[in-house]
């Protein structure tokens, strides 16, 4: 038996306990949180020992255990790794902390149940090493998390983000199913490895274009791109558990996808185009909307709106490598966030104390601006003689130029004329932080996904055109950001916080299209 079928293990455990669980259903039974932790547990066990595997003799993948290219094989490389181990870990904290928030639930073992499937099929895709099986897993994902949806089947708002999520997924889906079916009939096989091998080398046919297009849809609709957005800005009204679980490879299924894929995509420079402009536009839009949300769960929601736009602008970008660690880095501080939102608001009531606000003016914030930039370049020089950066891709450099921005809002702050000198020096000290966390990662990310994902092209005239303009967007929304506290009480500024904190009726406008889309009362 070949050693690399051991990633498939990992759901096992997860699956026997969510049937289990549905034979109680509507009762507690005291051992069933305990045994469901220990399952998850044995997951994030076997996603270790994969990882072993992995250092141990290299990448590989299993046979396939069926026949005429449907059934069960594994993948085992640098992605596949990173994201088995990033989904059972979430995925152990996430069922650790439900046994306790859901204590005294009446339907807690249909929650639990649910919740196990939702990480096993979650684990069985990412670990997929034929399309048959990615697909049945994408599908099994949608299925369990619907029910997680419905938890609180009472309640209107759930019932519609639930509704809208469903069609959404199916749509998605659909657009899977058709591209796998292309991408198999173009390379008359199943297996993703010898997929992306053919692609690599640049065998391609006239539908390959057609197959990435369809990927591309299955993404966007899966990470909530603008404008499908809406159901991830309403899925509070589930138990939080279910918001922190989304990052387990759920609501970032659409980036693993495209990283998967990667040498298809490659193969359609129009395609990574539009994930570009759809992933960059998500992300300041979501970005923007956030800051006018008065509720944490719901800011964190529209967070990772941007954050999933983001993740998509890296896979236009072709920078997969870095697509793959926004995923870990995102997936684990946010998971963070939703769990510890509740102490998070009691914690800034406690601490927060009346008094001035330094404000930064004009001149405090191009100061801001061209000091974060020097950061960046002195650091950025520093790695490239230390690394050999110095080729690195001007997507790369962009992605960095973007992240500058944020950089720069922050040390506005500390160059205001009232602030005072402590929190200027550590605006700075962080500053530094962020740009050598940037390129230390950063050599990360491709030292361990080298030979699995392929390099970054050099860029053509419509990527040289989408870096610029999407610096230029970021920079003036960093800019406005820093800037608001001066004309925040502005009527015009007043009036469009009103509609940004709506999200410009976008959801709404969504609705009606659908034909109102009321939700069904449960039967």
């Amino acid at each position: 038996m070949s050693p690399y079928l051991l990633p498939l293990a990992a759901p096992l455990p997860l699956f026997l306990i969510a049937i289990l669980c549905a034979f109680c259903a509507e009762r507690r039974p005291r051992w069933m949180p305990k045994l469901a932790e220990a399952c998850a547990m044995l997951a994030l066990l076997v996603s270790l020992l994969a990882l072993v595997l992995l250092i141990a003799r290299g990448v590989g993948e299993s046979r396939l255990i069926g026949m005429a290219g449907v059934g069960l094989s594994a993948r085992l490389d640098a992605v596949s790794a990173s994201m088995l181990l990033l989904v059972s870990f979430v995925g152990w904290i996430v069922v650790r902390y439900t046994s306790t928030y859901l204590d005294g639930e009446a339907r807690q073992g249909a929650f639990t149940g649910w919740l196990c499937a939702t990480l096993a099929a979650v684990l069985l895709l990412v670990a997929a090493g034929n399309l048959v099986q990615l697909v049945v897993a994408w599908i099994g994902t949608s299925i369990a998390l619907h029910r997680l949806l419905l938890f609180y089947a009472g309640r209107e708002a759930a019932r519609r983000a639930a509704r809208k999520k469903q069609l959404f997924s199916t749509l998605g889906a659909a657009a899977l199913i058709a591209a796998t079916g292309m991408l198999a009939f173009a390379y008359g096989s199943t297996d993703i490895a010898k997929i992306n091998a053919a692609a690599r080398v640049g065998e391609a046919s006239g539908m390959i274009g057609f197959a990435a297009a369809a990927l591309a849809l299955a993404a966007l609709l899966k990470s909530a791109q603008f404008p499908t957005h809406g159901w991830l800005t309403e899925v509070m009204e589930a138990p939080t558990p279910v918001s922190a679980l989304l990052h387990a490879g759920v609501i970032n299924g659409g980036g693993f996808l495209l990283i998967r894929f990667a040498d298809v995509m490659l193969l359609a420079p129009g395609v990574l185009a539009l994930l570009a402009m759809v992933g960059g536009f998500t992300a300041i839009f979501g970005a923007l909307v956030m800051l006018t949300q008065p509720a944490v769960k719901t800011s964190l929601a529209w967070s990772t709106v941007a954050q999933m736009g983001f993740m998509t602008l890296q896979c236009g970008l072709a920078l997969f490598p870095l697509a793959l660690l926004h995923i870990v880095a995102h997936s684990l501080y946010k998971a963070h966030a939703f769990l510890a939102s509740g102490g998070a608001v009691e914690e800034v009531v406690s601490t927060r104390q009346p008094g001035p606000v330094a404000v930064p003016d004009g001149t405090a914030v191009g100061r801001a601006f061209f000091l974060a930039l020097a950061i960046y370049a002195v650091i950025g020089t520093s790695f490239g003689l230390v690394f050999g950066l110095q080729h690195e891709s001007p997507q790369a450099l962009a992605l960095g130029a973007i992240l500058i921005f944020g950089v720069a809002y922050l040390l506005a702050q500390g160059l205001a004329d009232g602030a005072p000198r402590a929190l200027t020096g550590k605006t700075i000290v962080y500053s530094a932080a962020a740009a050598i966390g940037y390129f230390s990662l950063q050599v990360t990310a491709a030292w361990l996904t080298a030979g699995t994902l392929p390099t970054t092209p050099a860029p053509d005239r419509l990527a040289w055109t989408l870096m610029v303009l999407a610096i230029l967007s970021f920079g003036a929304v960093a800019v406005a950001q820093a800037l608001l506290p001066l004309w925040a009480d502005h009527p015009a500024a007043r009036g469009l916080r009103v509609h940004l904190s709506n999200g410009f009726y976008i959801n709404a406008v969504l609705d009606q299209m659908l034909g109102g889309w009321s939700a069904r009362k449960p039967s």
